[in-house]
């Protein structure tokens, strides 16, 4: 089937934007690639990437040496445009929609009748609907869905992101995606454009509903963390091993427990199910609480740290990971940052940061004397208090003996198997 697009502009060349950039190039569909960062501009340009992903370098050096992927700063004119921006929360956990209004601005001058419009950036239900009034204010010369319907000169649609750190490269191309339109019409033009390269499935519907699917697919997950951190609170509490109490219960056969850990971080679970409170906040009780519950972690972790810190004259601590989750350079909403930083600003003692996907300290530790960033052989040799939270493959060569004399806390349950052996009835001894 003949795709009809020869060129596509991708507003924001972030986690999500500069993987679908490049994957798109490579399908030989002419890109421009848009962000108001011009260091990120600067390094695409060049062939590079600004943030570590498996395999993603090599698709954006052939896209831009090809000539189909160009990144500049102001949007020009493409048959159909992608906004993928981000959407964080304000303070009193609102969201915040402001870099979809920027974009909207920005792409508002060269749009021309025919063109389509993607959003994927997380967005509270009816945020397509409210693009689509925002862009007709800006351009009283063309119509727009919400007024003109199948007719009319612009069509907006909805379709959010499904991958996953470490896996974008692959899960973009071989993930279902949920499509929704404004109207048939513009769900169905919309199909056209993500089957240049997606193998897995392209579900219509409208927007509305693709913007809750999103939503409620994050909150699904979010909810379950939950279950799984409140239930490593209990134990805590109790003195007993909640890896040993998960293990045995997902024995049943309808039982299946997540892994707890130091709480819940990334651009999306972390964020997105208070989109949904925010919306409907009399009827989403579970929701609000399991958000609150999994922000509650990293207070618990510290709290555990403190109640050791105490017994030593003048601690040494390592946190041993940063990012959000395994593996990767992803430090957005990461429980392991909050926590790392407010030991250092607590002042518990001196404080070893090991990180071993990223090459220097991030801002938001950088003001604390007693913070040092090392890796992970000189923060194991000075630590009196290491502590897991995050399992990298890298901590896995960590050795029983490396760990001698020192209390551990393994917020991951990572190091069961070396740190402590079981007795006959299946017991661990806590930290």
């Amino acid at each position: 089937m003949q795709h009809k697009f020869s060129r596509v502009a991708i507003i924001g060349l972030g986690y999500i934007g500069l993987p679908t950039a490049a994957t798109l190039a490579s399908r030989g569909v002419e890109v421009i690639g848009v962000d108001v960062n011009e260091h990120a501009v600067s390094m695409i340009t060049q062939g590079k990437v600004h943030f570590s992903e498996p395999d993603l370098d090599m698709l954006v050096r052939a896209a831009v040496m090809t000539g189909k992927l160009r990144a500049v700063v102001t949007p020009e004119p493409a048959e159909a445009f992608i906004i993928a921006v981000p959407t964080p929360l304000t303070d009193d956990k609102r969201p915040d929609l402001s870099f979809i209004d920027a974009a909207a601005d920005s792409i508002a001058p060269v749009l021309e009748a025919g063109n389509l419009i993607v959003l994927e950036s997380t967005s509270p239900v009816g945020t397509s609907a409210r693009l689509s009034r925002q862009l007709a204010e800006l351009r009283p010369d063309l119509t727009f869905p919400h007024t003109a319907g199948e007719r009319s000169d612009i069509r907006i649609a909805y379709c959010p992101e499904r991958i996953l750190p470490g896996r974008m490269v692959l899960e973009l191309v071989e993930n279902d995606r949920i499509i929704g339109g404004l109207t048939p019409a513009c769900a169905a033009r919309a199909d056209q454009l993500y089957r240049i390269f997606v193998k897995g499935a392209c579900l219509l519907t409208d927007a509305n509903t693709a913007e809750l699917v999103k939503l409620t697919e994050n909150a699904y997950r979010d909810v379950n963390i939950a279950f799984a951190n409140e239930l490593s609170m209990i134990c805590d509490g109790m003195g007993l091993d909640v890896w040993r109490v998960i293990e045995l219960s997902n024995r049943h056969p309808r039982v299946k427990i997540l892994q707890p850990g130091p709480g819940v971080g990334g651009h999306c679970i972390a964020v997105d199910p208070w989109f949904i409170v925010d919306g409907m906040p009399e009827a989403s009780r579970l929701i609000r609480t399991a958000r609150e519950v999994n922000d509650s972690k990293p207070h618990h972790i510290i709290d555990r740290i403190r109640r050791h810190a105490v017994r030593f004259k003048d601690p040494v601590i390592a946190c041993l990971g940063l990012t959000y989750k395994p593996n990767v350079d992803d430090l957005r909403e990461s429980p392991a940052l909050e926590i790392t930083a407010h030991i250092a600003r607590e002042g518990l003692g001196k404080v070893l940061a090991v990180e071993p996907h990223i090459r220097s300290l991030p801002p938001e530790l950088t003001e604390f004397d007693n913070l040092h960033y090392c890796d992970m052989s000189e923060a194991l040799a000075e630590a009196d208090i290491a502590v897991l939270l995050v399992d990298h493959a890298e901590f896995r060569a960590i050795e029983a003996k490396e760990l001698l004399n020192k209390i551990v806390i393994d917020t991951r349950g990572f190091w069961r198997d070396r740190l402590y052996v079981p007795d006959r009835y299946g017991r661990a001894a806590a930290e």
